[in-house]
């Protein structure tokens, strides 16, 4: 990047300063020719007064000396009636081109050593007639001044330009080292060192900024692995219950085939197996939600239709489950998800619920608001926020003996966030525990 930025910069600073030495080369050749002209013109209206004044010997053409300056009046044929000294004897300045209004050009061609003149050629009135007086001035100087500044420009551009460029250079070092101080420390974290952190520049720009955001990922990074190693440990935890469960059963079963009651071996095998089941269900749904391919489609859900549907088939089931006011509400979504959500939550309450269990679901301001509600001991303050979480250890009053798998809200957690919503949990009217999910309803 460094090489990269100095070589664009470097670039620039180039094409802008010969840019701007043509500009200035330009300019600065207007402004010589511009003054030559001047003085052009004020000599020849001083020799055109004295033309028209002496006829065809004027006193200034006769008296002009300078090697540099030349004059000359010709007749409208063609003929020299004056010239100055350095031009007597030869042939008419451009004789041919009669003029009938005043021309200013550069000529090489002046029958005069190899220099270069800037002409000026005007019709002139004479006591004896019209005739074209030519005044011209020697520019070699012009050419010179020109050639020392465009020499000293093609020296300066590329010195200015590399001096430059190595400031450039240096700048961007210096600039970059906080940078490449914070890659070598974020390359040397290797994944048992998620607790160390960049160092933070105290200059409190942009990478500044860029280390804060960094230690913030950092922290979500180890934040993150820490959830899924004790995710992992307590999912090996959980899945080696039921299989330790199983093993005993069949062991017992081997080493004492005369005792064995094989119906109840078989119901508490199958037992163990369907809690199993479950779990992995579970594991594998929570999977999908973490790389969310379970929300891979979102389309009108009415969340009424779920809510019933569920209702009936807790009912179905055995359980007291009572309907408080389920009205129409729409949200977008996966519709399995969204089952899934009602269902975990109905489970839960019916498992920790004393008697009944109420459902009711309502759109406000816009959002749907699904809330369940249980009679039991219902979830204590300081265990709210961990309710939420995978594998939660809360005290006796909720555990996981009573069937669930300890996954059920982290997923209704989880989907519920992916919807855009929010799920949280308080006490319920006259006891126990209400569960109130808000999602965003369709527009």
């Amino acid at each position: 990047m460094r090489a990269r930025i100095t070589a664009v910069a470097t670039v620039l600073l180039a094409v802008v300063l010969t840019a701007v030495a043509v500009v200035i080369v330009t300019i600065q050749r207007r402004e010589l020719v511009a003054n030559l002209d001047n003085v052009l013109e004020q000599r020849t209206d001083d020799l055109a007064a004295d033309v028209a004044a002496a006829g065809h010997d004027p006193v200034r053409l006769a008296n002009t000396n300078d090697e540099d300056r030349l004059a000359q009046l010709v007749s409208l044929d063609g003929v020299v009636l004056a010239a100055t000294p350095n031009l007597d004897g030869l042939a008419a300045l451009h004789g041919e081109d009669l003029v009938d209004h005043q021309i200013i050009r550069t000529v090489d061609d002046l029958p005069v050593e190899d220099d270069s003149f800037r002409l000026l050629s005007r019709p002139v009135e004479t006591p004896d007639g019209p005739a074209i007086l030519h005044v011209a001035e020697n520019i070699d100087d012009l050419r010179d001044s020109i050639r020392i500044l465009t020499t000293s420009l093609l020296v300066a551009v590329p010195a200015t330009v590399a001096v430059l460029g190595l400031l450039v250079w240096w700048l961007v070092g210096r600039t970059l080292r906080p940078v490449e101080a914070i890659r070598a420390e974020v390359a040397d974290i290797g994944g048992s060192e998620l607790h160390r952190r960049v160092p933070v520049p105290a200059t409190g720009d942009e990478i500044a900024r860029l280390a804060s955001t960094m230690n913030d990922m950092l922290d979500r990074l180890e934040a993150s692995t820490i959830r899924q190693r004790r995710f992992v440990a307590d999912a090996s935890h959980e899945l080696r219950s039921p299989l330790t469960r199983i093993r005993t059963e069949v062991e017992v079963a081997l080493a004492r085939p005369d005792d064995l009651d094989g119906e109840a071996t078989l119901r508490s095998v199958s037992a163990e197996s369907e809690a199993l089941q479950r779990l992995i269900e579970d594991l594998l749904q929570l999977a999908r939600v973490d790389d969310g391919t379970a929300l891979a489609r979102r389309e009108p859900v009415d969340l009424d239709d779920v809510v019933i549907r569920e209702a009936r088939r807790a009912r179905a089931a055995g359980h007291r489950v009572e309907l408080d006011g389920v009205s129409g509400a729409q949200v977008l979504g996966d519709s399995d998800q969204l089952t899934r959500v009602v269902r975990n939550l109905l489970d839960n309450a019916v498992r920790h619920a004393e008697h009944r269990v109420r459902l009711s679901l309502a759109e406000i301001d816009g959002v749907a608001t699904l809330t369940v509600s249980d009679d039991g001991l219902g979830v204590p303050d300081d265990q709210r926020d961990r309710v939420f979480e995978r594998f939660a250890r809360l005290d006796d009053a909720r555990t996981r003996h009573d069937g669930g798998t300890g996954l059920g809200l982290a997923i209704v957690r989880e989907v519920v966030i992916r919807h855009d919503g929010s799920v949280t949990v308080d006490d319920a009217p006259g006891g126990g525990a209400r569960f109130t999910v808000r999602i965003p309803a369709a527009p």
